[in-house]
């Protein structure tokens, strides 16, 4: 072991560096602009992606069978130099079959990078901060990829600088004679099949928005333009890396791949929505070098790995399946879709939080025991201990009754006119208490999106509530109340009408204060002729006019005519005003004409001001009932 494990933490920081560097700039960038360059068809693209993808799981898989016969620093050496060939060779002048033995070799080198650097990590990063040792070089290597200068360079620039990075790991990698070190962090207690597929999810959410990003030109633009805003996004990462670190020193690895498919998940979906775009690029960077640490720092340190064959197949695993593997899914998601779905982003979410979900099981494994115990116990002395059968409903009002349990009609209407308050006069007589408590259950309800059904039977015809609850808009001005139309097609509608038919308590004294009713001179001073026809095509023309929809939907259902409105006199002006003021307020007894119980003294007077005046008697012919539905 070299004299100083601090220099040999910075050397590990060196060799994650130039690892994250030459895969994101010149295998991910450079790479593929070359072939751009050289006129090698769009076609061509996948079979030379498919080597790349090969040779990395191949040599990731077969890495593990060399960590025990050779040195790391042998191992790092002979992967840096496949690397640094590869892109040396994409400098000079190549067809297809070049391009594919081209992609080859990076596979090749990198998966024998990858694998043999994080077997071996330990004894490159020391004993002295080994996990903000890779932080770092994680932060770093972020860093460097979006220097203007480089990220902005020609492709054979970028790819030059691979190869020379290739050739100072190279230097890193043979300066070490340490042998072998145990982690000295240990292992955490998730499986290790669990933390896999979190991986998995994260890398293909992590491919699927870089080639989103990098195949859309306005988003393109939005991410990654202008210096400034590439010097913002290397600090996001490497700030997100440091974060990363620090938090996987303290054990907290499930939080670190949650709070990475967080930020991944939510830029996934920002981005499709131009406004969005500058926050799904600030969250990317960070949800990506959250992860990034991870995938380095747990094969290396996290996994639970005792030797180091186990720790070389467990790195090989996770770069293998969730690197090239995941990658390639979600590369194929980015152009087959074009976005991410909103399912996948929830799949992927569950995915990485099961680790979570299991540690925590782990450590309360006796409260939920009880829990399960508790509920097994309870379910199986439902079943077995005789229950009393419930009183089936037999008649109309109880089957409505249940239905109107069913469909939720409680969330909106209540069943409680409040003693001494407006509501008495407005809903009809309070209900006596003895009839509240006698009810099972009682539904009095405590919200009133529409009014109050306290005494509807009273209130409203049955030919009235049909006609609403096919389509309560055409009886009710903006009703918000969707169409029960469906209930009809059975006999369950004539159960709720027959309900809500029974809800009426007759009361003498209420009937009497309805009858001594009247407009207070007030509301006639100001009533207004042009805010009574306004208040007329909005309430009333769905039923007195000769096309309104109420009217030309239900005149069949209708069978009483009310009388004929023109029959009104000058001399009987007065009575009339009240009578129509009434009829408005409260509706007409023995008919479908419902009252307006909810519009003010002005708009009743206004109304029937409107009704009456001489300008209107002409058109009141065309408004004139053929039935009772009002």
């Amino acid at each position: 072991m070299p004299a100083s494990s601090k220099i040999s933490g910075w050397r590990g920081t060196v060799l994650v560096a130039v690892t994250y560097v030459y895969f994101l700039i010149f295998a991910q960038f450079a790479f593929l602009a070359r072939l751009t360059q050289l006129g090698i068809p769009s076609a061509a693209l996948q079979p030379v992606m498919a080597a790349m993808a090969a040779g990395g799981i191949l040599f990731s898989f077969v890495t593990p069978h060399l960590v025990e016969r050779f040195k790391a620093s042998t191992l790092l050496r002979i992967g840096f130099s496949l690397s640094a060939a590869a892109a040396a060779l994409s400098l000079t002048s190549f067809a297809e079959p070049g391009a594919v033995v081209i992609a080859l070799l990076i596979g090749a080198g990198l998966g024998i990078v990858t694998v043999s650097l994080v077997t071996h990590l330990p004894q490159w990063c020391g004993t002295q901060r080994p996990l903000l040792s890779i932080g770092v070089g994680t932060g770093l290597g972020y860093v460097l990829c979006n220097i203007p200068g480089l990220f902005n360079a020609a492709p054979q620039a970028q790819a030059a600088v691979a190869a020379i990075l290739c050739v100072i790991g190279f230097a890193a990698a043979s300066s070490s004679n340490a042998q072998f070190i145990a982690p000295s962090t240990t292992a955490a207690s998730t499986p290790f099949p669990l933390l896999l597929a979190g991986f998995a999810a994260l890398v293909w959410l992590d491919s699927a928005a870089f080639y989103i990003i990098q195949h859309t030109a306005s988003l393109k633009s939005a991410s990654w333009s202008g210096p400034t805003h590439l010097w913002i996004i290397g600090s996001i990462h490497f700030a997100a890396a440091i974060v990363s670190a620090l938090l996987l020193r303290t054990r907290q690895a499930t939080l670190v791949l949650c709070c990475a498919v967080a930020a991944l998940g939510a830029a996934c979906l920002l981005l499709a929505h131009p406004s969005s775009i500058p926050a799904a690029t600030l969250l990317y960077p960070a949800g990506v070098s959250l992860y990034s640490v991870a995938l380095v720092a747990y094969p290396a340190f996290l996994s639970g790995a005792n030797t180091i064959r186990q720790r070389a197949q467990r790195a090989a695993w996770i770069y293998a399946l969730a690197g090239w593997i995941g990658s390639a899914l979600g590369i194929g998601m980015g152009q087959h879709l074009g976005s991410v779905p909103l399912a996948f982003v929830c799949a992927a979410t569950a995915v990485v939080a099961i680790p979570a979900l299991h540690a925590l099981l782990r450590a309360h494994l006796r409260e939920f025991a009880m829990l399960a115990s508790t509920l097994v116990l309870a379910f199986a002395l439902q079943h077995l201990l005789p229950a009393s059968s419930p009183h089936a409903a037999s008649t109309p009002i109880e089957r409505g009754r249940q239905l109107y349990i069913s469909e939720g009609c409680i969330s909106c209407h209540s069943q409680y006119v409040r003693p001494g308050t407006a509501d008495e006069l407005m809903w009809g007589p309070v209900t006596p208490l003895a009839l509240i408590h006698a009810q099972q259950p009682p539904l009095i309800g405590n919200r009133r999106q529409g009014p109050d059904l306290a005494q509807i039977g009273a209130r409203r015809s049955p030919l009235w509530l049909q006609a609403h609850l096919a389509d309560p808009a055409a009886l009710s001005y903006r009703s918000p109340m969707p169409s029960y139309a469906f209930l009809f097609s059975d006999t369950r509608g004539g159960d709720l009408i027959a309900y809500l038919s029974s809800l009426r308590t007759p009361s003498s004294a209420h009937d009497q204060k309805q009858s001594a009713w009247h407009l207070d001179q007030s509301a006639w001073a100001s009533a207004s002729v042009t805010d009574g026809a306004r208040l007329y095509h909005q309430h009333c023309a769905t039923c007195h006019s000769s096309n309104g929809a109420a009217r030309t939907r239900w005149s069949a259902n209708t069978a009483k005519l009310l009388p004929d409105l023109r029959a009104l006199t000058a001399s009987a002006q007065s009575q009339s005003e009240d009578r129509l003021a009434h009829i408005t307020k409260f509706g007409a007894a023995n008919t479908s004409m419902p009252g307006h119980e909810y519009l003010s003294g002005h708009d009743i007077a206004s109304l029937v001001l409107w009704l009456i005046h001489p300008a209107n008697q002409p058109s009141l012919a065309d408004s004139q009932p053929t039935g009772d539905i009002q």
